[in-house]
């Protein structure tokens, strides 16, 4: 499933032991997404050295009490596919 401008998602709850572009404040946030930024290896397997294939990647917006618990602006976060799960 990929997912188009408009769409709700979730951002993964991952916790993983090596490098991850998916920011901690924002693991189980929901937000929408916003563009599909092009599709790129995963930034991830790719600084432990891995050849992996390209995947879409995302400017997904979130609602800054979404990640915060307060505030009435938002965050653009740009995230690739493998750490997105939807509908959010």
């Amino acid at each position: 499933m990929t997912f188009a401008p408009g769409d709700t998602v979730r951002a993964r709850t991952v916790d993983v032991a090596w490098h991850t572009r998916l920011p901690g404040y924002a693991r189980g946030a929901r937000g929408v997404v916003v563009e599909v930024a092009g599709a790129h290896p995963l930034a991830d397997d790719r600084a432990r050295g891995l050849d992996v294939p390209a995947q879409p990647v995302y400017h997904v917006r979130f609602a800054a009490r979404e990640l915060f618990g307060e505030g009435d602006h938002s965050v653009v976060v740009e995230l690739w596919h493998d750490h997105l799960e939807g509908p959010g």
